[in-house]
């Protein structure tokens, strides 16, 4: 039991030091690690040079500064590749990029976040680095609102918390009762958008994906620079174009559409 008990906690440690590593920090010293995770500095050495030895992290031999290895992009590919959301999503969102030249995103609900499960950018919309695996609020996106469609009142009250929610700019919506008069016009229409409430000089315009239950799993969007995507010009038609790559999507996973009750005939 005590073997099981420090094994158990060798792995808690090792996600622990994984975990350190992010897009605004991926380059970090022992010390910067230890300092993160809670441990001593020797302990941290130790458990960085065996992740190292499993190709998990690299060190610089100039800096000796770490970074993430390329083990962890082996076994990323294998979690993309056996996801089925990924791989029926992904046809429709190369060819939407390719289209209309505007980033496609999918992402699906990890607690009160939206996590980008796959990233394809156009012509218009190219980055430097892909979007996969980051995470944004669901209230103050196109595709975090799609993804609360899947949540109930109660739910949503639960995974945001108080009012006032978080603000990113001074067009976010930051309570409950403005999010559920929002959320109310998106399942009406069959897509969410969001113009300038995470970032200024974005937006972006997402449909829900649904299974074979008819359960809301998965957002995809369509996103850019305001003057890139002109929603104010052509709202409608990407409104369009969004719902039907999501509906493909959801039939590829089994997704049969409304169930619908057939009416009682009294005789």
């Amino acid at each position: 039991m005590a073997s099981e008990t420090g094994g158990n906690q060798s792995v808690e440690r090792a996600a622990s030091v994984l975990n350190a590593f992010s897009l605004g920090r991926p380059t970090l010293r022992v010390s910067d690690v230890a300092a993160q995770v809670g441990l001593g500095v020797s302990t941290t050495s130790r458990l960085l040079a065996t992740l190292e030895s499993a190709g998990l992290v690299r060190r610089d031999p100039i800096s000796q500064l770490y970074e993430l290895g390329s083990a962890v992009l082996t076994l990323a590919g294998v979690a993309l590749n056996n996801d089925p959301i990924y791989r029926q999503a992904r046809p429709a969102a190369q060819q939407l990029a390719w289209e209309l030249g505007l980033g496609v995103n999918v992402s699906v609900r990890r607690g009160a976040e939206l996590f980008y499960l796959l990233n394809v950018e156009g012509q218009l919309a190219q980055k430097s680095y892909s979007l996969m695996g980051q995470r944004n609020p669901l209230h103050a996106t196109a595709m975090g609102k799609s993804l609360l469609l899947g949540t109930t009142a109660g739910e949503r009250a639960e995974l945001l918390g108080p009012d006032p929610l978080e603000s990113f700019t001074t067009r976010t919506i930051t309570t409950h009762e403005a999010l559920e008069a929002e959320l109310s016009a998106v399942a009406e229409r069959g897509y969410s958008t969001e113009v300038e409430e995470l970032a200024l000089g974005r937006a972006c315009i997402a449909a829900p994906i649904k299974d074979h239950t008819g359960e809301v799993i998965a957002a995809i969007s369509l996103s850019g620079a305001l003057s890139t995507i002109a929603l104010d010009e052509r709202e409608a038609k990407l409104g369009r174009m969004i719902v039907e790559a999501a509906d493909a999507v959801g039939v590829g996973l089994g997704y049969l559409g409304p169930v619908h009750t057939p009416s009682r005939v009294v005789s």
